[in-house]
């Protein structure tokens, strides 16, 4: 074994500057171009001052940017030895942070556009620890493409496999999944079409602000108006804003999951993904809890869902950031497909998620319908109470929106109560839940760490109870929602007896 004290402390890539120098351009373009426009429109200054102006501030930003990466990038030092992983960071402010090898479960190589141009990447080394905590992890901005690669190989090694193992030795790494572009049926019936097309409204309108013209836009919107009456132009503008969107959503599926793929190395599950933005998350299969099948209603009334890991040291996706999604081992891929990867990936003949799912009492139906109808009742109770007092609009208001949410708020009850479920197998506890989109957690009852069974009075009465298991990985709890109590106690006894089996009183 190497002495860690003989080996050398390493720096980052200095081409990281480059690439601070390029990104910030970017922006001093973004922001300078629509503030030059303004200023020069409005007369305010004489048009070469502006341009002096304007220069010297992106100069300055640039400057001062670019100083800031290149102190952080003096004052950065790493290691890795035969034990841990070593950070020096700071420079005001000095950091000195240890990750020891046995504990990396996750390496994740990130590398956007500019990154690809200059050659390097940011690496991400995860624990076992919360994936938010600041401990959990160390962050190498930026090495080599070539050294980040080659240190994710390094840092997740696994024994060798033996003659005995499933893999044979000298064989590449098996696929498990790899992306198809017939998946693409799924984004148009997600909720990206509608959020991106009117935020892509939003810009533009921002960008004819910018520029000056709003006032011609507005005239030539009423101009249309006059010319083609409102019930036609409103159609049309949705369409325009839907078909926007889609384009807009495609774009994001394209770039995010175009050579996706998700193979098993020794104990390590690998998916490797992007088109400008290269990512590369690596998970060891011993911090691997379960997974979960989240079928999107679109997707599912298609016969599609994704599959996300319950593990430990995973960072949480970020649901507003498409294409953000840290823990998704499989993107939106029909169900079959989905439920196989699944058993793969969990080194199962079947998927636990294909268990036979309980459903659970009526009463829970009548509970999500009486919460449906109370909620649309006290909205309305307020606006005809403001209505009859403060102005009649409201009156109108109330009536059109009951029109609406009513059917909406009992769909959604009824919805709800439909992905109400669990169930187990003999090695996991299958959870199901979800309003528009159903998730179906499979959980290693060996993860499974601890059980808690609430009741309301108002449960009691209906002989309901939420039954919630608590595991260190994901989202770290998992329930099921007005379920049978005794059924709770019966099936929480059958799961995870050694937790609950001091507390039961048996007749």
């Amino acid at each position: 074994m190497t002495d860690a004290e003989d080996i050398a402390w390493q720096k980052l890539d200095k081409r990281t500057l480059g690439v601070t120098t390029a990104g910030m351009l970017g922006v001093c373009v973004a922001i300078g171009v629509p503030v030059t426009s303004g200023l020069i429109n409005n007369d305010a200054l004489p048009v070469p001052l502006v341009l002096l102006l304007v220069l010297s501030g992106v100069v300055v930003v640039v400057g001062a940017v670019v100083l800031y990466d290149y102190l952080r990038i003096r004052k950065t030092w790493f290691r890795v030895t035969d034990e841990k992983v070593e950070l020096r960071t700071g420079i005001l402010r000095r950091q000195h942070r240890a990750v020891h090898r046995e504990r990396i479960r996750t390496v994740d190589v990130h590398a956007h556009p500019l990154y690809r141009v200059f050659g390097v990447a940011k690496v991400h080394i995860g624990t076992g620890e919360h994936a938010e905590s600041e401990g959990s992890q160390l962050t190498l901005d930026a090495v080599s493409r070539s050294f980040a690669d080659m240190l994710r190989d390094d840092l997740l090694t696994r024994p060798a496999p033996t003659v005995d193992s499933d893999e044979p030795v000298g064989e590449p790494p098996p696929v498990l999944a790899e992306f198809d572009l017939g998946w693409l049926r799924y984004v148009p019936v997600s909720i990206w079409p509608g959020v991106l097309g009117v935020a892509a409204c939003g810009v533009a309108w921002q960008i004819t602000d910018w520029f000056g013209l709003r006032d011609s836009v507005l005239g030539q919107a009423a101009e249309l108006i006059r010319e083609l009456s409102l019930w036609t132009v409103i159609p049309l503008a949705v369409v325009v804003v839907l078909v926007v969107g889609l384009v807009a959503s495609l774009a994001f599926g394209v770039e995010a999951w175009w050579n996706f793929r998700l193979q098993r190395t020794g104990d390590t599950l690998q998916v490797r993904r992007g088109l400008l933005i290269h990512r590369s998350l690596s998970l060891a299969e011993d911090r691997l809890r379960g997974v979960e099948l989240v079928e999107p209603y679109g997707a599912r009334l298609l016969g599609g869902g994704r599959l996300e890991a319950v593990a430990t040291g995973i960072r949480d996706n970020k649901p507003d950031q498409p294409g953000e999604d840290t823990k998704v081992l499989l993107p939106e891929a029909p169900r079959e497909i989905a439920q196989r990867v699944a058993a793969e990936i969990l080194r199962e003949p079947e998927s636990p998620t294909t268990a036979d799912i309980t459903g659970h009492p009526r009463a829970a139906l009548r509970r999500r319908l009486l919460w449906a109808v109370s909620a649309v009742a006290a909205l309305e109770a307020v606006l005809v109470v403001v209505g009859m007092t403060v102005t009649s609009v409201l009156l109108d208001v109330a009536w059109i929106s009951a029109i609406v949410l009513v059917p909406a708020a009992l769909f959604a009850a009824v919805e709800n109560y439909r992905n109400l479920g669990h169930g187990h197998t003999e090695d996991y506890l299958v959870v199901r839940y979800g309003l528009l989109a159903r998730r179906t957690a499979a959980l290693r009852r060996s993860g499974i760490i601890g059980v808690t069974v609430r009741q309301s009075p108002f449960q009691r009465r209906l002989g309901l109870a939420d039954f919630t298991v608590t595991t260190a990985a994901g989202s770290g709890a998992f329930t099921a929602y007005d379920a049978d109590d005794a059924e709770v106690l019966a099936v929480a006894c059958r799961v995870v007896p050694d937790l609950l089996d001091p507390f039961v009183v048996r007749d």
